[in-house]
């Protein structure tokens, strides 16, 4: 059992590409610490380094107190279980699961107790004397654990371990590793591109783009607070809706207006605006964030909360069992053709994704009001797309890298500014010169005197 530091981190291949930039992240002992994000963001790469299987090119890795960069991986005391199980298919189950322990030479009662003990804790005991071939897609991921539990590491890796597997073996091999993690009371990180997962078992969740830290919480203020437009939009099902918004009105009473609608935001809400007088009536965009869950079409709600009601089209009814969806497009001229028929979504870009009850009477093609939840809506700075929005989520990491983009962007545009200003006075200065001579030319010759004509 340990706890981890990563300071700085960062990798970059021989060809140039920088696959991790900056990751700093400390992980205490005991955590469930999930790493989460599309392909090709550097979560796997990120925990290849942790487990010595690439090379760190800056940065320092400390486990337990002790740096561990130029350790071998033999020596990190670590368990790492990989997508595709990596199992021997010529050995027994028991003999997967000892292997490690046989090629370091520990005694042979201490082996037998340590496999069975784990395939007591996984429910393998029965399947000892099986081969991999004769098991299930979720046997075969339990052995792959049971393998790693055996060592009794002080850090447990595992990288999209669940990727295989069909959608009910996922969910129970979830609940397996999340308890697994609670009986052994050990350090976990856990890589993943399914958001569901790092929703359900982390303590905190790490959301990655392009080698880059996003935003590091615990899966419900990450739902509630994101940080910014990506991390809002990759935490989700369906993902959030954004809108192009501003803001106007006056600071007792603040509309957003967006898509031909304008709504009261809530006082709650405008107490949480950072920086209010910068985006209040100035034009100054906006990202208008709202999830689907936050829509609602019921009587009573729309009637409580007449001040955020929107009008849209149906075009697509989704009845799911337990909840609908919609998908509609805005109820304006532009989202109708000349014939009349309403705008399909491909051809639509204002368009939005409500969830709403299964019992709903609500029918595809029609128009509704719906009502959002203003208590719970997001707003974004359109340039920066960081959460203006005051809440324990707009606190988070954000990468320093990041931060000197945003600076080097605000240095160009106030340089582009003042070239464009120089070069006005300029072309004022070059007009007005024109404008002398020419004047000069027009201005008549004074007629020579008597003296003058004398002395010629």
């Amino acid at each position: 059992m340990a706890g981890l530091l990563l300071d700085h981190i960062y990798k970059v291949y021989s060809s140039g590409v920088q696959a991790v930039t900056d990751f700093t992240l400390d992980i205490q002992d005991k955590e469930f610490i999930v790493f989460v994000g599309p392909s090709g963001c550097g979560k796997s790469t990120t925990l290849r380094m942790i487990a010595g299987l690439e090379e760190i090119t800056d940065g320092d890795l400390v486990i337990d107190g002790r740096k561990v960069n130029l350790i071998q991986p033999k020596d990190r005391d670590i368990a790492m279980v990989f997508q595709n199980y990596a199992l021997y298919p010529h050995m027994t189950v028991y003999d997967n699961m000892a292997f490690g322990l046989k090629l370091r030479k520990l005694p042979r009662a201490e082996i037998d107790a340590r496999v069975k003990e784990a395939a007591r804790i996984l429910g393998l005991e029965s399947y000892l004397q099986r081969k991999p071939k004769a098991l299930s897609g979720g046997q075969r991921q339990r052995v792959a654990l049971g393998r790693a539990i055996v060592r009794e590491p002080k850090v447990f890796l595992l990288d999209e371990p669940l990727s295989n597997l069909d959608a009910k073996l996922r969910a129970q091999m979830r609940t397996e590793i999340t308890k697994l993690h609670h009986r052994l009371a050990t350090t976990f990180i856990y890589v993943t591109h399914d958001q569901v997962e790092a929703m359900t078992m982390g303590t905190r969740i790490v959301v990655m783009k392009d080698g880059f830290i996003q935003q590091v919480d615990a899966p419900q203020k990450l739902y509630d607070y994101p940080a910014n437009v990506f991390v809002a939009g990759f935490i989700g099902t369906p993902q959030m809706n954004f809108f192009d918004a501003t803001l106007t009105g006056t600071k007792e009473n603040v509309y957003v207006e967006f898509e031909g609608q304008k709504i009261l935001v809530n006082k709650a809400t405008v107490d949480r605006i950072i920086n209010l007088e910068d985006y209040l009536n100035t034009g100054k965009p906006i990202v208008f964030g709202v999830r689907p869950e936050d829509f609602h079409d019921e009587e009573d709600f729309i009637a409580k909360n007449d001040k955020s009601v929107i009008k849209v089209k149906v075009d697509v009814l989704e009845k799911l069992g337990a909840e609908s969806l919609l998908y509609c497009v805005f109820d304006t001229s532009e989202d109708v053709e000349e014939d009349g028929t309403m705008k399909s979504l491909v051809d639509n870009a204002t368009q939005l994704i409500a969830k709403i009850d299964a019992r709903s009477k609500t029918q595809a093609h029609t128009v509704i009001d719906l009502s959002i939840d203003m208590n719970h809506v997001h707003m974004f700075d359109k340039e920066t797309e960081l959460s203006i929005l005051e809440g324990e989520g707009t606190k988070a990491y954000v990468p320093v890298v990041e931060l000197e983009r945003q600076a080097q962007r605000e240095a160009e545009r106030l340089a582009q500014e003042e070239a464009k200003a120089q070069k006005l006075a300029a072309k004022e200065a070059a007009k007005a010169a024109r404008l002398a001579a020419k004047q000069a030319k027009l201005q008549p010759q004074e007629e020579p005197t008597e003296e003058e004509k004398t002395e010629e």
